[in-house]
């Protein structure tokens, strides 16, 4: 049973997730450029505004979130609204932006960046240690998405949505990353692959952008199930709630006609469903003294 939690109506409802120190779930309005927070108990949704277009929000060290923005990365105080500036990513590519993230169990950060306009293969992934942004050897891509790592730290899913795969890519002891595989290829049919989270079992959600569905993989690859929502663009699954077994799926109203509209009142809203496979409980992000 789906559950249409908030009627928001984001233009680009990305990364949503939960804190589970807060029993709360984060999610953003990239080109709204707009932080939300979900406290489910009471169903109530505040908001933030951005100084830029905000890929993703994460819990950090320290009680604060640190932000993905446009401008580079950032320190997000929701106390005060602050967004203070830590460190550039792509200062020589103005047309690029940030898009999606995840933490490690280590609380390294893992996230991408793409071209905005959508067309030319300048995306990257890249790894924040706490202080510092590290570039990674993976070939770039037009859209990067859904970093996703696995329970025990050693596999990175990487998506390549305009290529229709998600990858597999270890990663070693020090943070490098080394062979990159198929991890799955999607039919262009079933939509194009978006954000990705791993359970606690190590299988693979995925929003399937212009798919009306967010579909689950087993760690081999294979299709284990999917999950029909009421819109057509889904961005992200997240699984929270106090045994982690909610999942809660963004979705994406931006470039729908008024036909498309009307056959799907709620996109951009938030939806939930219930899962067998709990999620992971992700650790703070990591943020060095001083940060």
């Amino acid at each position: 049973m789906i559950e249409t939690v908030w009627r928001g109506g984001a233009l680009l409802g990305e990364g949503p997730v939960w804190d589970a120190a807060a029993g709360v779930l984060w999610f953003v309005d990239i080109k709204g450029r707009r932080v939300h927070r979900l406290s489910p108990e009471s169903g109530r949704v505040d908001a933030w505004d951005a100084p830029a277009p905000v890929g993703w929000v994460l819990p950090a060290e320290g009680g604060v979130m640190l932000a993905g923005l446009r401008t580079g990365i950032a320190r997000f105080d929701p106390l005060t609204g602050a967004f203070d500036h830590l460190a550039h990513v792509e200062p020589d590519t103005p047309a690029n932006r940030l898009n999606d993230a995840t933490v490690a169990p280590d609380g390294t950060v893992w996230f991408g960046s793409m071209d905005d306009g959508e067309s030319e293969r300048s995306g990257r992934v890249y790894r924040w240690d706490g202080r510092s942004v590290h570039a990674t050897a993976i070939d770039p891509v037009v859209i990067t998405n859904g970093p996703g790592v696995s329970p025990d730290g050693r596999t990175l899913y990487h998506v390549d949505t305009a290529g229709g795969v998600i990858h597999a890519v270890a990663i070693g002891e020090d943070g490098a990353i080394g062979a990159v595989r198929d991890f799955a290829r999607i039919d262009p049919a079933d939509g194009s692959p978006d954000g990705v989270t791993v359970d606690a079992a190590g299988n693979v959600w995925v929003g399937l952008w212009n798919g009306w569905r967010a579909r689950l993989y087993d760690p081999g690859g294979a299709i284990v199930t999917e999950v029909r929502l009421p819109a057509a663009n889904v961005t992200k699954v997240a699984l929270g709630g106090p045994d982690l077994t909610t999942a809660y799926a963004t979705t994406a109203s931006i470039g729908l006609d008024q036909e498309a509209r009307a056959a799907q009142p709620d996109a951009g809203g938030l939806f939930s469903f219930r899962v067998e496979v709990p999620g992971q409980r992700l650790p703070p992000a990591r943020l060095a003294k001083g940060a």
